[in-house]
Order: C-alpha cells, then structure tokens, then sequence
C-alpha cells in the first residue's frame, strides 16, 4: 500500500510541477517546487544529528525549507508560522541541544540581512521530515527534461 501513496504522490507533484513550468516557462512555481520536496519526504520524525554546520540550505516560502546536513542527506522543516525574512536572509543558524535539533523545541534562526529588527528572530520548527534525497533528483531531472521536450515542441 505504501508504494501506492508514494506513486500517487508522485503523480500529484509532477502534474503541478509541470503546470508550474507551463505557467511559468523554465521555473517551478513555488507551490510547485514545495509539492516535489513534500511529495519526497518521509513520516515525521522527532529529531536530526546536526553538527553545527550545514552542506546547505533552500527556503520553500516563508514557512517551510530544507536544510542539506550532508550532500545525500536532507531534511524538510516546517515551521510554526511565518518566519520573517527566511526567503532573503543570506545565511540562517539553527539551535540545538546536544547536536541534536528537535522538532517543536529548536528553532531556525536567519541572519545577516533583511530588514533591521527583522534579523535573528527565532522560527520554532514544527515538523521534520527527511528527503529521499535521490528519488528528489531523479524527479527533478525529470521535471527538467520534460520542460525541454516542451519548450522544443513549442518552438516547432
């Protein structure tokens, strides 16, 4: 039942990611960017080992990102709320007890820039959900060649 769900999830996330493109030429629409990382991420989970330093990091509007821990493991975060300034700051810190970040206790933190008393202004994290993070680029690869034969029928 499972590879059901996924595969229908998948389905959903590839029919609005390919309306994105169509809407928006060679970009992903931000709904459907979000729709692709939710449709490959796991079950909630409590916690991730983090150790102070992140491979990198992409925010999914103002409530939602994905922080890279290493470059074939990620995370989908889910905040409590708006988080100002999370889709232009530069960089972003995220607490942790023990290097070790917690759903509904640690919080994502942007930093150096926006607006001034928009920065370091904590955004508790709701939810965690890990990414298969190869499924993702796969499906994204995809997206990309899909969008080509488009835009090459387009031009014919």
């Amino acid at each position: 039942m499972k590879p059901i769900v996924l595969t229908m999830a998948l389905a959903t996330a590839l029919a609005a990611a390919l309306g994105g493109c169509a809407s928006a030429g060679t970009e992903l629409s931000d709904e459907a960017t979000l729709g692709l990382y939710r449709a490959h991420a796991g079950e909630p989970v409590g916690s991730f080992r983090y150790f102070g330093r992140l491979n990198g990091w992409t925010p999914l509007g103002d409530e939602t990102l994905v922080v890279w821990t290493r470059p074939k493991e990620a995370y989908l975060l889910e905040l409590f709320g708006s988080c100002q300034g999370l889709e232009f700051t530069p960089a972003i810190r995220i607490s942790n007890q023990a290097s070790t970040v917690y759903a509904g206790f640690d919080s994502v933190i942007p930093t150096g820039g926006g607006a001034i008393g928009m920065r370091n202004i904590p955004c508790r994290i709701q939810t965690i959900r890990p990414l298969q993070v190869n499924a993702l680029k796969d499906a994204q690869r995809e997206l990309r060649e899909a969008n080509a034969v488009e835009r090459q029928e387009q031009g014919n």
